[in-house]
């Protein structure tokens, strides 16, 4: 398995976080197996490095009894804080953290967020105020009508031309899971006929796209339909957008936008 940059530096750093944990709590008289019992290892590994400046600085001052409150703050710490946790991109009530490009329509209907063509039938796309640069993203989506949509991600935005790249999201047989690139090379994965059929027509079907360094994936409802590695994408960074077609008629429901960072 490839690991991501973070992953190996944890990986490296695995042995020194643990044997250092293990040196504070030697201090306080605390025994190996209780040290063992109270950090799981991947806690260590993951969390350590955030704070590992902190104790140090303040273990060099402190009596026993201040070591003691210290190693249940770190324990909190520990504990309380996650690296790579799924979190919402959309609330299901409004369009906190999102940018709306162009004037087709975006709303919240039922915690489901909309997207619709507009008057001007042009491009539209709402994008995520923060870059995502190495994550996992999941969502669910519903073609209410002609289904014509988008995800972008590393993605950049001026007026309505974008720059990034697509996972499709679009009518059955038109390559939904597959990559393209605005503006540039266009289509760098299309899906097989064969994997046309996963795509649920008028149903909830999940998406799921994983980014990491140069390597990007796609599956559709559990299915994947795209793996592969791009030097251009690998060198990019930028939001997560979903797109509005132009042409008209255009009408996808979004719910369950869940992403998580690597």
């Amino acid at each position: 398995m490839k690991l991501t940059g973070k992953q190996i530096i944890f990986k490296e750093h695995f042995e020194f976080g643990i044997l250092e944990i293990h040196r504070i709590m030697g201090s306080m008289g605390l025994c190996h197996g209780m040290f063992l019992l109270i950090y799981p290892k991947y806690v260590i590994a993951r969390k350590y490095l955030k704070y590992n400046h902190i104790v140090n600085t303040l273990l060099n001052q402190a009596s026993m009894q201040k070591k003691l409150l210290l190693l249940g703050i770190v324990s909190f710490m520990l504990v309380s804080f996650s690296f790579g946790k799924k979190v919402k991109l959309f609330n299901g009530k409004d369009l906190t953290g999102w940018k709306n490009y162009g004037t087709e329509k975006w709303y919240v209907d039922k915690h489901n967020l909309i997207c619709e063509s507009g008057p001007d039938k042009k491009y539209g796309y709402l994008a995520t105020e923060k870059f995502y640069k190495n994550f996992d993203l999941t969502c669910h989506f519903l073609q209410e009508s002609n289904g014509n949509s988008g995800i972008f991600f590393r993605s950049t935005i001026v007026g309505t031309k974008i720059s990034g790249w697509q996972c499709e999201v679009a009518p059955k047989g038109h390559d939904s899971g597959g990559i393209y690139e605005s503006y540039g090379r266009g289509w760098l994965v299309q899906i097989p006929d064969e994997k046309e059929n996963i795509l649920k027509p008028g149903k909830w079907n999940t998406m799921r796209v994983k980014v990491v360094g140069d390597h990007i994936q796609t599956w559709l409802n559990g299915v994947a339909m795209t793996d592969f590695t791009d030097q251009k994408i690998g060198a990019a960074n930028g939001s997560i957008a979903l797109q509005i077609h132009d042409g008209g008629g255009i009408k996808v429901r979004w719910k369950k936008l869940k992403i998580e960072e690597l």
